[in-house]
């Protein structure tokens, strides 16, 4: 004790400071990914903040998605792997819980597609034909791309594997798998999906731009 104040330490504060300045760097390189990365979800926390406001979040969609579309939406918690191979047309809403993973493939959303909530895309699989090796060692099946046509409705909860088209006005209900593609006007439905219900297009082969007849 000096004059009856506390001698402070040599070494304490610079580690101290060497201290807070690396963990300043590590935050700001976390941070820095979190923007970089190719990808949109409440697990990278710095963009899904601004898909809760419009501005910003339609934004952030046109700077990460390959194509973002007039009056569509990508809402907070749901997920993007690899936006920029998602293109996504005019009045498209991509809900809560819808996961799109498109790396080594594409997905492409044409307009005015409808889309339920907790909807799957997968443009690739595990591959898993080698008995001797564990499934997570053994890589993906090359990616396909899953299209969505014009004025097509996805209902919630439904899953889409690899190389799928949906076609124009096709209906897919809603807790489906669908493992080959789904002809144009045409309901599906089940595990897997199989067509129930199909009908005539209007005679001239053309929607209006509400996607209706």
């Amino acid at each position: 004790m000096l004059g009856g104040r506390k001698r402070c330490s040599s070494i304490e504060l610079p580690t101290s400071i060497l201290s807070l300045w690396k963990l300043g760097g590590i935050v700001l390189k976390r941070l820095w990914w979190f923007w970089k990365c190719d990808r949109l979800g409440p697990d990278i926390p710095v963009t899904h903040l601004l898909l809760h406001f419009r501005r910003s979040s339609l934004w952030i969609c046109r700077k990460k998605f390959r194509q973002f579309g007039d009056n569509s939406e990508f809402r907070p918690y749901a997920f993007a792997v690899c936006p920029s191979l998602i293109s996504v047309g005019r009045n498209v809403i991509i809900r809560p819980g819808t996961m799109l993973f498109a790396e080594d493939g594409q997905i492409t959303i044409e307009d005015d597609v409808l889309i339920g909530p907790g909807v799957h895309f997968y443009v690739n699989n595990h591959l898993y034909g080698v008995p001797e090796l564990p499934t997570s060692a053994q890589g993906y099946s090359p990616g396909a791309e899953i299209r969505l046509c014009k004025g097509s409705w996805i209902g919630a909860n439904t899953i889409l594997l690899p190389g799928v088209t949906v076609g124009q006005n096709a209906v897919v209900a809603a807790g489906s798998v669908v493992r080959t593609s789904v002809p144009a006007f045409t309901m599906v439905a089940g595990n897997p999906a199989r067509i129930k219900k199909t009908w005539q297009p209007p005679s001239n082969g053309q929607l209006g731009d509400d996607g209706q007849r």
